[in-house]
């Protein structure tokens, strides 16, 4: 946290679901990050972050990508 400037985002994307709610669950549990998403869990993937071939595959195969994004509030 000490990192990231106060009203930085911290941004982090997984194609394994699992690890999605890992994270999820951390991030939720560090007072002073507040979550981006409206429903409080994931956000679409922001159109500023890359497509990679990799997850262009895996959307191709129906795999999920899950992006989290939380501001540094404190």
């Amino acid at each position: 946290m000490r990192k990231l400037k106060l009203g930085g985002v911290f941004h982090m994307a997984t194609d394994w679901e699992a690890y999605a709610v890992h994270m999820l669950e951390v991030m939720n549990s560090i007072d002073g990050y507040k979550n981006q998403s409206e429903t409080q869990d994931y956000v679409p993937r922001p159109e500023t972050r890359p497509l990679t071939k990799f997850e262009q595959r895996g959307q191709r195969l129906g795999h999920g990508v899950w992006d989290l994004m939380f501001e540094r509030m404190k």
